[in-house]
């Protein structure tokens, strides 16, 4: 199993791309640099990428900096610790709240490992995750991608990277998420250096930011 774990890693994955699918030639072409992008692994990398999951990149890095300013450290045992209301004073939604709580019970006290995920396989690494009530696929995957450096994930609910591959292979329409699994199966086992270039590929041609995580 390929762990990313520096921007090596990512030349090879994009190397091996080209010559499992020639098509991806001209997107690595037009894509420009592909982001390396990693966090530590553990509670503070999850809930980052909780936290991001609201309306705009703004709003996100406003409630993530009060969450800074009011904890310090984001740990498991400090959000455990929190005062009853001060979710509230960070601006997050009841929903994210119960979520990051379910998360840092789970990893205080003992019963999910975040570190351990980079050794398991990407299906029981999921599995895990999205056993904990408001963690989607989603949310698992972009956390085994950029905390835990898994190579061969691609989110395929990711509106962006069905907008990139629609847009690189000449769709009528964005494909769903069925169509993108397969289209993805072909990029195996760099499917997360392929969702990487997907992003900056989107990034280059609607001159916005798509990649998950900063």
């Amino acid at each position: 199993m390929n762990i990313i774990r520096g921007e090596d890693d990512i030349r090879q994955g994009l190397a091996a791309l080209v010559e499992l699918d020639p098509r991806l030639r001209q997107i690595v072409s037009e894509a420009g640099p592909v982001p390396l992008r990693l966090r530590e692994p553990g509670f503070e990398g999850l809930a980052h990428i909780i936290v991001s999951q609201v309306v705009s990149r703004a709003s996100a890095d406003a409630i993530w900096g009060k969450m800074i300013a009011g904890m310090g450290r984001v740990t498991a045992e400090g959000y455990v610790g929190l005062a009853l209301e001060a979710w509230r004073t960070f601006g997050l939604s009841r929903i994210k709240h119960e979520t990051l709580h379910r998360v840092a019970e789970a990893v205080a006290g003992g019963s999910l490992d975040l570190h351990s995920l980079s050794a398991e396989s990407p299906e029981k690494a999921l599995s895990e995750l999205t056993a904990i009530k408001g963690i989607g696929p989603w949310t698992a995957e972009v956390y085994l991608m950029f905390c835990c450096g898994h190579a061969d994930v691609f989110p395929v609910g990711d509106v962006a990277l069905q907008a990139a591959v629609g847009m690189a292979f000449g769709h009528d329409v964005r494909p769903l998420p069925k169509a993108l699994a397969r289209e993805a199966a072909v990029w195996m086992p760099w499917r997360s250096v392929a969702a990487r270039l997907f992003w900056a590929y989107y990034a280059v041609k609607t001159r916005r930011e798509a990649l998950p995580i900063d």
